[in-house]
């Protein structure tokens, strides 16, 4: 199974002490894909340089357990904010089954619902998945 990670799931996770990085592990341990695009990426690091920097190795080093993907799916149409636009068609270009991400604010509304393809999650969602 492939999940996408949203910027703020990679933003988290570049904690190594984290409890997201804690799932992160443990998702891959499992055998699932963690997925992502170049435009989440760089969206975490831009985040991580303004915010926290002593976590940016911590984003790096996780770079190379990641499928970061360039495509975007033309054919998705949702009813998202524009700049939400990428991790949706993202998420679908990377045949992903999930959307893991704590944006509570652009895609609470659809947790544990599918969107244009794609099945919504959060932390907590993600746990119930990996019955951790």
């Amino acid at each position: 199974m492939r999940i996408f990670l949203d910027a703020n799931i990679l933003f988290s996770a570049a904690d190594r002490d984290s409890a997201t990085r804690a799932v992160l592990d443990i998702l891959l341990k499992k055998g699932r894909e963690a997925v992502t695009s170049q435009y989440a990426f760089e969206e975490a690091e831009r985040n991580l340089s303004l915010k926290r920097p002593r976590n940016l190795s911590g984003l790096l080093s996780l770079s190379s357990q990641l499928l970061i993907i360039r495509a975007i799916s033309p054919s998705v149409r949702c009813d998202l904010n524009e700049d939400d636009l990428p991790i949706i068609s993202s998420a679908k270009a990377g045949d992903c089954a999930l959307l893991w991400t704590s944006d509570k604010r652009h895609f609470g509304q659809y947790y544990g619902l599918e969107l244009c393809g794609v099945k919504i999650v959060s932390s907590v969602g993600i746990a119930k998945v990996l019955r951790v």
